[in-house]
């Protein structure tokens, strides 16, 4: 991620109003960032199906990044995201749904003093989690990638009734139509802060439960869920929070990712964030087999889910025993199997408009994009690469891709 405040495309000499009527607008800030993000591929931002997707950003892109100071890193990248919204008809005041992924663990206190500054109220959904390998730019502290809605559309805080203020700068949720963004919840009790303790069955029933008493405040349930993050603190969780979770989703389940990554709390086991869309056209997909036939289904989730004009998919991994230990070899397959996804779903490569790659190395950044520009070809999605595991022995990546057609 580059300095992240770039795009491969700019729409025409125009600008960015020049393509309102497409329903998949790359965005560029042009200048030093596009230089300094030429090489890479993703771009800075993409507007569609009524949003702003917003590429991971470490720093603005142009200046160099201050090192060791994740104040100063903090202050930078959102100016950058501040300005990548501007061209994209958006603001950081219409922010949604917002990522942190921290270095150190230590430094969360210093980004939180210099992130509240920019929300000084309704702040938006926010999920915080320590990446256990360093950014992609190796000096980096924080990367912040972003949701955001357009000028203009609606932003509504969700605060389920009786529960405290929230701790930290962050909403329980905002909803912008029939979409809800829920934060990253972890066990802490609603009504008063406090930390709930127990092992990943506990700690998951009660994310779940607050995200249900969230869910109903917005109108909506379990039912309406699209899409699930789930971090978890330690892989041997793994089977144990599926067995928790799975009675949450008693019809078709989400589509979900799970890797494992540091939380912002010793005594956390588990933090899971999720998008929500009331929509009376929900289709569930699994991913077909390379040779055309179906696939198997996975009673945690649904290869992906679409709802209107919007695909969720899955984090897809692509660990075989042809592919063991080859991170190209990997990249390749995952996003074979992204291809049959899509095509399932009547959807195109040409429809994804936002991507996160989790990859257990960091040092292979290089030949993952290796397989995934040329599979691209242009027209990038914002992406954001970070250092998280994948659960699993022998997985080295896992990608999750959103399409708007």
């Amino acid at each position: 991620m580059r300095a992240i405040i770039a795009t491969l495309v700019v729409l025409s000499s125009a600008g960015f109003a020049s393509a309102q009527s497409s329903p998949r607008q790359l965005v560029t800030t042009g200048g030093g960032a596009l230089r300094t993000a030429a090489n890479l591929p993703f771009s800075a931002a993409v507007r569609a199906g009524g949003f702003v997707y917003v590429a991971g950003a470490v720093g603005d892109g142009e200046a160099p990044l201050p090192k060791s100071d994740v104040r100063a890193q903090t202050r930078q990248t959102l100016d950058g995201i501040q300005k990548t919204l501007k061209a994209a008809g958006s603001s950081l005041a219409n922010a949604a749904s917002v990522t942190v992924y921290l270095r150190n663990a230590g430094d969360a206190a210093a980004m939180n003093e210099v992130y509240a500054t920019y929300f000084p109220t309704n702040p938006p959904a926010r999920t915080t989690v320590i990446v256990t390998q360093p950014l992609a730019n190796g000096d980096g502290l924080v990367e912040i990638s972003m949701i955001a809605i357009p000028d203009g559309g609606e932003r509504t805080v969700i605060h389920p009734d009786g529960w405290a203020k929230v701790p930290s700068p962050y909403s329980y949720g905002i909803k912008s139509g029939n979409t809800l963004f829920l934060a990253g919840l972890v066990s802490r009790s609603g009504l008063s802060n406090a930390n709930v303790p127990g092992d990943i069955t506990a700690q998951t029933k009660t994310v779940l439960d607050n995200g249900g008493a969230i869910l109903k405040q917005a109108g909506m349930s379990y039912g309406d869920v699209t899409t699930a993050r789930v971090f978890i603190a330690d892989a041997a969780m793994f089977q144990p929070m599926n067995a928790a979770y799975r009675p949450y989703f008693s019809d078709t389940p989400p589509a979900r990712l799970t890797v494992r990554a540091g939380l912002p709390g010793a005594d956390f086991a588990i933090e899971v964030s999720m998008i929500a869309v009331k929509d009376a056209t929900r289709t569930a997909f699994t991913t077909p087999n390379a040779d055309g036939t179906a696939g198997r289904a996975n009673g945690n989730l649904s290869s992906a889910i679409r709802v209107g004009n919007t695909l969720y998919l899955s984090g897809i991994i692509g660990n075989t025993a042809a592919t063991r230990g080859d991170t190209k070899a990997q990249a390749t397959e995952i996003l074979a199997r992204v291809e049959r996804t899509l095509k399932a779903a009547g959807f195109a490569k040409s429809d994804i408009v936002d991507a996160t790659v989790f990859m257990a190395d960091m040092t292979k950044f290089g030949e993952m994009n290796e397989v995934y520009r040329p599979w691209f070809g242009g027209n990038f999605p914002a992406r954001a690469t970070v250092g998280i595991g994948p659960v699993g022995d022998d997985v080295l990546l896992e990608m999750m891709f959103t399409a708007v057609k």
